[in-house]
């Protein structure tokens, strides 16, 4: 089999992981009326779905991404996918809502692997360059079904009622397990000069624990910069996704069959922008790209501010302020993800673990707090994303000046 051939086998698959992992945290989420219903659930405990699913994938990723530093990626793959798949069926039988989040809990473990993995193979084969055009890329694919994914849902719920979408879930990851069997290799393809120094890092990696290889990820503190800036700016998304079910189809009187349209329009603007940014990524300067950005940023602040304060009950308005900061969000995901797991070649998988924790964390406790103060309209959970918002402004900037981070090659 030829290289190129080879290449575009594993490329498919990472798609297809990407896919499955933009689709686990969204698909169910238009169920969450019913489940509410089905289960006597308040809204703190309808938001646990997502809280325990986020904690599960925390917990895994850090394991995931140490792991597979030392082991390969596609032993962590099989596991973590073999771990989803029994957690979709915990949840497609779930009688008691212990059951539910049992099976949430075991689908958050499994995910953890194809979510941070799946880019790392890409990253094995590709320079800095090549990383962030398919980082590109691929935040288009993920974000495809990130935005198709609250559509197809509603409709599995409208006519298959809840369960509907965890068994989709479970036929996708059965298919994605499939083809990482068959076209992921047990060895990274990798450049020359990344293979003879493979055995040394594997030596020196498997005299150190789990814990202690994490901790000169932690004490760099450029890269601490990146990475807080990336999960930070994910927290505003991940608030309006677990909030927007109650709030609109409960409180603001969206259908069902509609519902999915609000929320998925952010995910395929998303999509859509990184797409078209991937194509004139190489040409990109970076510096000037993310200064540009932190106007975009800016502009959101004030918007969904205006908009938390004075039409908290309009879905169509709470949509468009959002869209506003998506938008912002394409050009920093698809430059600074990379330069970050660059920035300490022989811990890839450790700091996109980081990366990826960090991202969880803030959000299941954020979504834990916009439950708790939830009072039936967009104001509160408002001025909750508004915080994340300053909070990226400020970690961008500082990010744009930082020599470390801007001069990697």
């Amino acid at each position: 089999m030829k290289v190129s051939v080879t290449k575009s086998q594993i490329l498919i698959t990472v798609i297809l992981m990407d896919l499955l992992t933009g689709m686990e945290f969204d698909l169910f989420v238009p169920s969450f009326p019913q489940l509410q219903i089905q289960f006597n659930l308040t809204p703190f405990w309808v938001e646990a779905l997502l809280s325990i699913n986020f904690i599960g994938y925390c917990l895994s990723l850090f394991f995931v991404g140490s792991l597979s530093d030392r082991y390969g990626r596609k032993r962590l793959l099989l596991l973590g996918l073999l771990s989803f798949i029994f957690g979709s069926i915990l949840c497609l039988c779930a009688e008691s809502y212990w059951f539910l989040i049992l099976g949430r809990f075991l689908q958050g473990v499994g995910i953890a692997a194809p979510s941070i993995l799946s880019f790392l193979i890409i990253a094995d084969m590709c320079s800095l360059k090549q990383q962030q055009f398919f980082m590109s890329i691929l935040n288009g694919f993920m974000n495809v079904a990130v935005g198709a994914s609250p559509v197809l849902g509603s409709y599995l719920t409208l006519y298959f009622h809840w369960r509907g979408n965890f068994t989709a879930l479970l036929l996708l990851g059965i298919f994605v397990l499939g083809m990482v069997v068959f076209f992921i290799p047990s060895q990274p393809i990798s450049k020359s000069s990344e293979l003879e120094s493979g055995e040394e890092i594997k030596q020196e990696e498997s005299k150190e624990k789990i814990v202690g290889s994490y901790l000169k990820v932690f004490r760099s503190k450029p890269l601490m910069l990146v990475s807080v800036h990336i999960f930070l700016m994910c927290v505003p998304y991940w608030v309006f996704v677990g909030m927007s079910p109650l709030l609109y189809m409960k409180d603001c009187g969206v259908s069902l069959a509609h519902f999915g349209y609000y929320q998925g329009i952010l995910a395929l603007v998303f999509a859509f922008g990184s797409v078209l940014f991937g194509l004139i990524i190489n040409k990109a300067d970076s510096r000037r790209f993310l200064s540009i950005n932190i106007g975009i940023f800016v502009l959101s602040f004030l918007l969904i501010g205006l908009v938390a304060m004075f039409y908290s009950h309009m879905p169509l308005f709470i949509t468009l302020s959002l869209l506003i900061f998506v938008i912002g969000q394409i050009i920093p995901s698809s430059l600074l993800y990379p330069v970050a797991i660059n920035f300490m070649p022989e811990s890839k998988g450790r700091i996109s673990g980081v990366i990826q924790g960090g991202k969880l964390i803030f959000s299941a406790l954020s979504l834990q707090i916009a439950g708790y103060f939830y009072d039936g309209s967009f104001k509160n959970i408002g001025l909750i994303i508004l915080v994340f918002v300053a909070l990226s402004i400020l970690t961008l900037v500082l990010v744009i000046r930082n020599r470390e981070l801007m001069g990697v090659k």
